[in-house]
């Protein structure tokens, strides 16, 4: 029961935060809250699902999967680097931008989590920071830092 109320109410903080952002549409019609509106609603009907079925009886499902060792302790090391990669993100996104930022949190996250090509890996989060990057700014109207690729992006 508490995880589908933690779902409602991030759904209800979601949505209220997102009232107070205001800027132009894009080119789509398509607004900077239009996107965070719509995962807020789909938590906050995803968390009322999920609490109309714990309070009619259901219980969520022991994990069966053969790829899941149920009594294997959890990987702290993953997880400290993976909030380790997200904290230094957020330290030097205005610093450093968007495009530079996202490009090492995505390399930092694939390598975290396995990734054993860095030569690939490493282009593969350029060309993502560079996409979202422009989605964001050129597609949605939505401002991010440009950093030190300020006059360049």
């Amino acid at each position: 029961m508490g995880l589908s109320l933690v779902v409602l109410v991030l759904g209800v903080f979601v949505i209220v935060g997102t009232l107070d952002v205001t800027a132009a549409s894009s080119a789509l019609g398509l607004g900077p809250r239009f996107f965070p509106i719509l995962v807020g609603g789909a938590l906050i009907v995803i968390g009322a699902f999920y609490t109309l079925d714990v309070l009619r009886g259901g219980r969520g499902d022991p994990e069966e999967s053969e790829d899941i060792d149920a009594d294997a302790p959890a990987d702290w090391k993953s997880v400290g680097l993976v909030s380790g990669i997200f904290l230094a993100f957020t330290a030097v996104l205005t610093t450093l931008g968007w495009v530079i930022s996202a490009s090492l949190l995505f390399f930092g996250l694939s390598v975290a989590l396995g990734a054993e090509s860095k030569v690939k890996t490493a282009i593969i989060a350029v060309v993502l920071g560079v996409v979202s990057y422009l989605a964001f700014v050129r597609g949605l109207g939505v401002t991010l830092p440009d950093g030190l690729l300020q006059g360049v992006m």
